[in-house]
């Protein structure tokens, strides 16, 4: 019965937000967020201390309530989503200048892409922004449970044009597919700022140390594809971003390089986060 519900949650979601003006579904998701506040529950003591460690002990309590806002924002916003075109989902995303015309050099050059994300403002506004300049794209997904729960996950994000490999369960390794594919001159992201097979590289991370997946150094390492780290934040219409190059070390052996080249993408997470921490929905335990 709960995996139901929790499925019907979703399709709910999916269906009337969709349907709902703008406006009102923004009012709506604000009222949750701050209640969610209020209410002070696991995953908002949880993101208080993830961003006490960003930002110091005497962080105002207003960034716990702004960043549950912001959460509550790409929610709506990802519910929303299907039912934009192509030009609607160019039009939601903003890269700067100088990372966009890096990007798309790249690609022009038949060069596949490695862009590592954290858990910040809209990831999927920016991948159906990559989609919309017809840049083919892969990537990985976490299978949730219920099932059902993940073939809508699956579906929704397949809509917005990505292709989507299950971490676990697939007919091959996800590295070996998006390798290949990176030769190919796709693009793949990944969100890279928590660990989810227990066995990351231990990165130091605003003082402390976390975990972090091997997945994204060890694609550039292997293939030579250039590898960024994506920031991505919210503005008042839009979501904005920029890229900051991570070039992986060439001397040492194979572990200690991909050691080096994921510190290096933590470091340029946390300059990205510093800059604008309400945008980033880090719910869950990070640091060791």
């Amino acid at each position: 019965m709960k995996d139901r519900l929790i499925a019907l949650g979703y399709t709910a979601g999916w269906g009337l937000v969709r349907a709902m003006p703008l406006p009102m579904a923004r009012a709506l998701f604000t009222r949750a967020a701050d209640r969610a506040w209020k209410a002070n529950g696991k995953g908002t003591q949880r993101l208080r201390r993830n961003y006490q460690q960003v930002v110091g002990a005497d962080m105002p309590e207003t960034l716990v309530r702004d960043g549950l806002r912001s959460y509550a924002r790409y929610w709506m916003e990802a519910f929303r989503l299907p039912s934009q075109n192509r030009a609607q989902n160019a039009a939601g995303f903003f890269m700067e200048t100088d990372s966009y015309e890096a990007m798309k050099k790249d690609i022009a050059d038949g060069k596949g892409l490695v862009l590592a994300l954290p858990h910040v403002a809209n990831w999927d506004a920016a991948a159906a922004w990559v989609v919309s300049h017809d840049w083919r794209m892969i990537t990985v997904a976490e299978r949730l449970k219920p099932e059902s729960v993940y073939k809508k996950f699956l579906d929704y994000r397949e809509s917005l044009g990505m292709h989507v490999l299950p971490l676990t369960g697939g007919d091959r390794p996800p590295l070996d597919v998006l390798a290949e594919r990176l030769t190919e001159g796709w693009v793949v992201p990944l969100l890279a700022d928590r660990d989810l097979s227990r066995s990351g590289v231990p990165v130091d991370f605003f003082g402390g140390t976390a975990r972090m997946p091997a997945g994204p150094a060890i694609l550039a390492i292997r293939t030579g594809a250039p590898m960024y780290a994506v920031d991505c934040w919210f503005s008042e219409h839009r979501v904005e971003a920029r890229l900051r190059k991570i070039t992986p070390p060439e001397d040492g052996p194979l572990d200690e390089r991909v050691k080096r080249t994921t510190q290096l993408m933590a470091d340029a997470f946390a300059a990205g986060i510093a800059e604008h921490p309400q945008d980033w929905h880090m719910l869950q335990k990070l640091w060791v």
